[in-house]
């Protein structure tokens, strides 16, 4: 795949000025399209954790901290860190002053606290922290403080992340549920929206960019373009064609076996590597799963490697690790992984299933087409667990109706999903009790409890293998395996990094 190692190698060429060259502030103006795998199933960001919505969201709303290039924590709404008590308990966090709401109005505390509040109440990280807060109360008009019941670790992290987010909004507003008034602070305002056709965003006169240079999803947030427009296209092929045709200035979500065909066309193959890890969450609360001896038959019966090669074709684009974390992030340990068997035990899965008492009722696996790579991993799970003695169901439906349908735990079994490696793993989503999948139990919260009260990162390292090791024991999920993912780019479009969640503020058009 040498043609795969020379475009990982230009990715900065593509995104910065050529070396030595003057650089000119970009001129305002234009219009691009960005493809997405679908339409998302709301504009409200602390309600769903589908990476699709917090894509299009993170440009209209913001929070008050966000992830810099390194994955660190930086002030967003916040005008800067927060200052937190000798006992870790209580953040007093400043916030900018002169941020307008979209509507006009001034942002102050009191949105803040009204915010978080909703945001503790309706949002799955939201009621993760809930658990732990005590209180949100505005100290004065530019200063808010949150005081906890125990220290916790993650709380900045929750409070930075675009999905189930943290959003800021009108005060007014937090009572709305679902969000009927979609107003923020961010760069780009809804301007249309006609579903499965476009999300229509118009560049925000009111809106006050941090000072600096830009800085991963921090720092300065320029508005170069007039409108973006996000594009529903949830067939994968359709996409693909798309994005060589150069229908589109962004196509997101590719197939991977496209990068040959994609290369020979109008738009420039993007490789995001390491992007994250596929996963198979199961249904703990109701049904089948409910029984970890099921559970325990379905981790035996898997076989990643023939999961992964199915979906992503060559080796270049996955790698066969059981790790929550693969090597070279901090988290990185194998303690627990020998439950993780690459080739799968069909044997063992069977003789689990016999101990269960499994009576045939079929497993139904809920997953969508347009990730194809959920579809492709689906059907040989599907063939292994049959060969294992499970009856199998595969239900595909439209990305919008399974993070609708995760929800209700009458109407699965395993749902497939995907992450990028998150900074902080009680960010991933079956740490939450209340996030679908539904694992709650005691060695869970010993674990984790642990893990989130401790503030030494080193000794935080150490903990976080106790907590993969509860994953592995108690299996609320699969890890399938990590992947690489692919997206497309026009060449005219700049200013845009490569991201898991790609955003449009600082991209321009050249020429424009």
């Amino acid at each position: 795949m040498k043609r795969f190692l020379q475009i990982v190698a230009s990715l900065a060429a593509l995104m910065l000025p050529a070396a030595g060259a003057a650089w000119a502030e970009p001129a305002k103006g234009g219009v691009i399209d960005v493809a997405t795998i679908g339409e998302p199933p709301t504009l409200d960001p602390m309600a769903s954790t589908a990476d699709l919505v917090g894509i299009v969201t993170q440009h209209i709303y913001e929070t008050l901290y966000t992830f810099d290039k390194d994955w660190g924590i930086t002030s967003l709404l916040a005008a800067d860190m927060p200052q937190i008590s000798p006992d870790g308990l209580a953040y007093t966090i400043p916030l900018r002053t002169g941020i307008k709401f979209q509507d006009g109005s001034d942002m102050n505390s009191t949105d803040v606290v009204a915010s978080l509040q909703r945001w503790m109440k309706i949002a799955t990280r939201g009621k993760q922290a809930a658990e732990v807060i005590a209180a949100i109360d505005p100290v004065d008009d530019h200063t808010v403080k949150i005081t906890l019941k125990k220290p916790f670790a993650p709380l900045l992290s929750l409070l930075s992340l675009n999905n189930a987010a943290a959003i800021i909004i009108p005060s007014e507003n937090v009572g709305q549920e679902p969000l009927t008034s979609f107003v923020g602070t961010g760069p780009y305002t809804l301007k249309d929206r006609k579903p499965d056709q476009y999300i229509q965003l118009a560049r925000f006169d009111g809106y006050k960019s941090r000072d600096g240079e830009p800085n991963g999803y921090g720092g300065a947030r320029n508005q170069y373009l007039d409108e973006i427009r996000f594009v529903p296209v949830p067939d994968a092929n359709t996409r693909v064609e798309g994005a060589v045709a150069g229908q589109f200035a962004y196509v997101d979500s590719l197939p991977v076996e496209s990068f040959d065909k994609i290369s020979g066309g109008k738009t420039q193959p993007i490789i995001l590597k390491p992007f994250g890890w596929s996963v198979f969450v199961l249904n703990t609360k109701q049904g089948l799963n409910s029984d970890i001896r099921i559970r325990k038959a379905i981790q035996a019966a898997l076989a990643p490697n023939d999961m992964l090669l199915a979906a992503f074709g060559s080796k270049d684009f996955f790698a066969v690790e059981g790790d929550m974390y693969p090597e070279g992030f901090a988290w990185h340990t194998d303690v627990g992984t020998e439950a993780y068997k690459p080739d799968g035990d069909t044997e063992a899965a069977a003789a689990l299933l016999k101990e269960a008492g499994y009576d045939g009722k079929p497993l139904r696996i809920l997953t969508s087409r347009q990730y194809e790579f959920h579809y492709k991993m689906a059907q040989v799970a599907a063939e292994y667990l049959k060969a294992a003695g499970f009856q199998v169901q595969l239900d595909v439906v439209e990305w919008a109706t399974l993070t609708k349908n995760r929800t209700d735990p009458a109407l699965w079994d395993i749902y497939i999903t995907h992450s990028p490696f998150l900074p902080e793993p009680s960010l991933t989503g079956i740490m939450s009790d209340a996030s679908p999948g539904w694992w709650v139990s005691d060695r869970k919260h010993q674990v984790l409890e642990a893990f989130n009260a401790e503030s030494d990162p080193a000794k935080r390292v150490a903990l976080f293998a106790d907590v993969q090791k509860a994953i592995y024991d108690e299996v609320p999920a699969f890890k399938v395996g990590d992947f690489n993912a692919l997206a497309a780019q026009a060449s005219k479009l700049k200013g845009v990094t490569p991201a898991p969640w790609p955003y449009f503020w600082n991209a321009y058009l050249e020429g424009n």
